[in-house]
């Protein structure tokens, strides 16, 4: 084995050994994943114990993990979901670079730096750290919460960005040619998109249907992977950036047959080389820089992520949404991001930006990321002890909706009540749903779901969540007991409200359906289904045979209920007489 590839072997069994023992301390720490491969690129970079020196060929292969980490967020919005963001993309998204960019510029000629210079580190410190922001995001609801929503808008403007901005570094370094070929660079790019999602719309799923024949899943999973990169070389190739592409790559795939499968074969790429990429960030921090100029960098930091979060704060307010939502947006945000470090690296090299003044600015991106984890935790805590309405605790109720119609009341947020928020969330059906725990309550608002506090069995907190003039109430309660109370409720108040309830078992449909209840889903039922549909697949019974057995055994159980209901309705019609 030659020299080279030693060095190499040792460097790939040195970051797999400090993932495995360093993440999970940090997971154990309830500090996350994030700050643990920072930590471990810190510990293994040239400025820890020396073991990696070539991080720079590290972190061109780290940031295919920030590619594929684009591309799963492309497969799962589809594209009639983005068109609806559009709004805040431009409005939130643009503003936001704008403002803070022009901010800190003026905060830069201040300090002195000269006007070309300043220009670029607002442009630079303005972007955030989509990779950060995503993973944080993820353990937070993802992008089906209000907030997840405002977030990515931001980031996918910023991402829209990097091309202008890259060329405009070009600009000031005094490239002509760069300024004579932008229109046209443009038009060349956005004709290779709408090629692209026209190859999508048209030849993805025959191309995958064929690969699929082959029967072979390690071919299936080369055709994803082919997918993905592919497309991101052609949108590098043409200007664009390599994560852009990716984006775009999932979108083709948002609606296809396919989406699930090829979702579940990337995702072990995007982890280890998103786990790649931040132990890079911690490669790259250059700790003899931080120690001399620890307090002046620390000061830096600080006072950015300050700026960063006032503005996206109060632009987030602006665009009308709840306190809580807007901290927890402009505190997520408030890093800067990885193109900073491409950013600043260009124009270095180009003569724009002076070396050292690069380097710190390097140093201070990399420290907002490792403060960013820290701040949302502790903003986090907060806002579950001070932001607490005052009328929430006392269990007095205020009015949920403010001019809603044709809304849902999702009774209950527990196991079942949550999955079922989290679609509707997801395809944008507006409810409001209520539950009686505390701290469930609490945990889901921080997700930035529409969950209130109080007792839906109570006419008056059904009243308060608009039941007058919702679409449908679906009752989802963890205590079979509730339902009782209150389907009968809900039937005596609100005659013509749909009620879809959860219910035990057969005989619990039916005493449901006798009370009022317009639709149950037995959950004994539908899970044995489910898994005896496996089954007869698994045994080689034909799919279709198999479909056919299992709706009719679903259709006669249900039948079963409606005549057990037409039964006790006929006894208690005798009863009567």
């Amino acid at each position: 084995m030659s020299g080279a590839s030693a060095n190499y072997l040792i460097d790939i069994l040195a970051l797999l050994l400090a993932t495995v023992i360093i993440v999970p301390l940090f997971h154990a720490l309830r500090l996350g994943a994030i700050l643990g491969y920072l930590t471990a690129g810190a510990i293994l970079g040239p400025w820890g114990l020396g073991i990696i020196t070539e991080v720079d060929e590290i972190r061109h292969l780290g940031e295919f993990g920030v590619v594929f980490l684009l591309f799963i967020l492309g497969i799962e919005l589809k594209p009639e979901k983005l068109w609806q963001m559009r709004h805040l993309v431009i409005g939130l998204g643009l503003g936001q670079l704008l403002i803070t960019a022009a901010v800190l510029y003026g905060i830069s000629v201040w300090l002195g730096v000269s006007h070309q210079s300043a220009i670029i580190i607002g442009f630079g410190l303005a972007l955030s750290s989509t990779a950060f922001c995503l993973q944080l995001l993820a353990e937070r609801g993802g992008i089906s919460t209000p907030m997840g929503r405002r977030v990515f808008s931001i980031l996918l403007m910023q991402d829209l960005a990097v091309v202008p901005l890259l060329a405009l570094i070009s600009v000031l370094a005094g490239s002509d040619a760069s300024v004579a070929t932008e229109g046209h660079n443009f038009l060349y790019a956005l004709g290779t998109i709408v090629l692209l999602l026209l190859a999508g719309h048209y030849l993805l799923n025959p191309f995958l249907s064929k690969v699929v024949i082959s029967q072979d899943p390690e071919v299936f999973i080369a055709a994803a992977v082919l997918l993905v990169l592919g497309v991101a070389w052609i949108m590098e190739s043409v200007g664009l950036s390599m994560a852009l592409g990716a984006f775009l790559a999932g979108l083709m795939l948002a609606d296809s047959q396919y989406r699930h499968q090829i979702e579940a074969d990337i995702l072990p790429f995007r982890g280890i080389l998103l786990g790649l990429f931040f132990m890079t960030v911690g490669m790259g921090v250059d700790f003899s820089l931080l120690i001399n100029k620890f307090w002046v960098i620390f000061g830096l930091t600080m006072g950015l992520m300050l700026i960063k979060s006032f503005i996206t704060y109060w632009l987030a307010r602006a665009s009308g949404t709840r306190h809580d939502v807007s901290t927890q947006t402009a505190i997520l945000l408030s890093q800067s991001g990885e193109f900073g470090f491409v950013m600043f690296g260009f124009a270095a090299v180009v003569g724009v930006l002076e070396v050292h003044l690069a380097q710190m600015l390097t140093l201070i991106i990399a420290f907002t990321m490792a403060l960013t984890p820290f701040v949302v935790k502790l903003v986090n805590v907060l806002l579950q002890v001070f932001h607490t309405s005052k009328k929430e605790e006392s269990g007095l109720y205020t009015e949920f909706v403010d001019e809603n119609s044709g809304h849902i009341i999702l009774a209950g947020f527990g196991r079942v009540g949550a999955r079922i928020g989290a679609i509707l969330s997801a395809a944008d059906v507006a409810y409001v749903a209520i539950d009686l725990s505390q701290n469930r309550v609490q945990k889901a608002r921080d997700q930035g779901f529409p969950v209130f506090f109080g007792d839906a069995s109570n006419v008056k907190v059904l009243q308060a969540a608009g039941a007058g003039h919702a679409k449908m109430i679906v009752i989802a309660l963890d205590d079979p007991d509730n339902f009782d109370r209150l389907v009968p409720l809900v039937r005596q108040h609100y005659s013509d409200v749909p009620i879809h309830a959860r219910a035990k078992d057969r005989h619990h449909c039916a005493d449901l359906v006798s009370q009022g209840a317009t639709t149950t889903v037995s959950e004994t039922l539908e899970t044995s289904l489910r898994l005896t549909e496996e089954i007869l697949l698994g045994s080689g019974v034909d799919q279709l045979h198999a479909k056919k057995v299992i709706d009719d055994f679903r259709d006669d159980y249900y039948l079963d209920v409606v005549q057990k209901v037409t039964e006790d309705k006929v006894v208690m019609g005798e009863l009567k007489h």
